[in-house]
């Protein structure tokens, strides 16, 4: 399918905004569990998870934002991660597993489609590429510190 510049930045923008949304859900059902687990539990979860996660959804939303300036478009406005609904810890954990899947997919779709070659630019490139990195092995942490809870 053939398009225009504008439709291909535009393409790309829509998606790495749909990434910032699911990495928003994970911070939020992280801060959520964080808020239910004891001090130490508190302490492993923020730094083996939220820290960088918070890391990464904050490089995800400049890359989208830096790359909307540079070509001239209007990025997405990212409303601040608001608490779910009442969840035990370890369902919060298991969501928080699954936004984060849900944006690692996102970004790995985006990226095969070479829309970031073909009407991106390096910045952008790269940006993706760290953010994916830095999430690749975070769902299974999840999942590997809701097998450790209570222990």
């Amino acid at each position: 399918m053939a398009y225009t510049t504008e439709e291909g930045r535009t393409q790309i923008l829509d998606d790495s905004a749909a990434a910032v949304r699911d990495l928003t859900e994970a911070v939020a059902a992280l801060g959520d569990a964080y808020e239910q687990l004891d001090d130490d539990s508190g302490d492993r979860l923020e730094a083996a998870l939220f820290k960088p996660l918070q890391s990464a959804y904050g490089q995800l939303q400049r890359t989208h934002t830096e790359f909307a300036a540079r070509v001239g478009m209007t990025p997405a406005r990212f409303a601040a991660p608001e608490p779910g609904a009442v969840e035990d810890a370890r369902a919060l954990l298991e969501r928080a597993a699954d936004a984060i899947q849900a944006a690692q997919d996102a970004l790995a779709e985006l990226q095969d489609t070479l829309l970031p070659v073909e009407v991106g630019d390096r910045e952008l490139r790269t940006g993706l590429s760290d953010v994916r990195t830095m999430i690749a092995s975070l769902p299974e942490a999840c999942d590997e510190f809701v097998r450790m809870l209570g222990r």
